[in-house]
């Protein structure tokens, strides 16, 4: 894209076009980067090429955001690197294409920067995402809006509690690590759905799946990832 026409269009599309390191043709690099390492899904990469990363951190980060590697968003907590976001997303989607349904209704646990509301917002019809630091979730919720992506709802809550007024959701993703979840969680999620989340402490966590089938909850040890902590309360 030529610098004329990126001058041409208008403030937000020239803040997603972006420009060198943030520009669509970044995007496409790390996109190729992730069929490498094994993402597959053509859903996830092309959600993954859609979605400017560089605007979900702060612009003294942005010529790093298509980086294979998280990055600090302030108060603590971090943008998962692409990587792990493509692989719980692709999860998700590839349980339900496995049993002939689709990718309805998504809860996420750490909305952070809002990076991974936004590109689960290309995959699901709809998107419920808990953050428990305010201050964080009312910057997400600009960065969200100024896209125009005001479908997903998002609540200032305790993540660990889930989001049991509007359960039943298909598939939940969680982005922090905790040693396990509650059943009280866990019922949120209607009969054959699914649950990607980190297991562990501080020192070493697993990504794992979890499934409903008719026998119960079942569980899967993905790859070795390292995630803030699932905290309880809000701040």
């Amino acid at each position: 894209m030529s610098s004329n026409h990126i001058s041409r269009l208008s403030p937000i599309a020239r803040d997603q076009a972006g420009n060198g390191l943030t520009s669509q043709r970044a995007r496409d690099r790390m996109v190729a980067r992730l069929q490498t390492q094994g993402i597959r899904h053509p859903r996830v990469l092309a959600a993954m090429g859609a979605v400017p990363r560089h605007l979900f951190v702060d612009e003294a980060l942005q010529t790093r955001a298509y980086e294979d590697t998280a990055l600090p968003i302030g108060l603590g907590q971090t943008i998962s690197q692409p990587w792990v976001v493509a692989r719980m997303c692709e999860l998700a989607l590839q349980h339900f294409e496995q049993t002939g349904e689709t990718l309805q209704r998504v809860l996420e646990i750490g909305t952070g920067c809002g990076y991974q509301a936004a590109v689960l917002s290309h995959l699901a019809a709809e998107v419920f995402t808990v953050e428990r630091v305010d201050e964080l979730l009312r910057a997400a919720r600009r960065r969200l809006r100024h896209q125009g992506l005001e479908h997903i709802r998002s609540s200032h809550a305790d993540g660990t509690l889930g989001w049991p007024a509007l359960a039943p959701f298909d598939a939940a993703i969680v982005a922090a690590g905790g040693l396990s979840l509650t059943p009280a969680f866990f019922a949120q999620i209607r009969p054959g759905g699914v649950v990607v989340a980190p297991l562990g402490d501080a020192r070493e966590q697993t990504l794992t799946l979890f499934r409903h089938t008719q026998a119960g909850w079942t569980q899967e040890s993905i790859a070795q990832v390292m995630f803030v902590p699932l905290l309880q309360g809000v701040v």
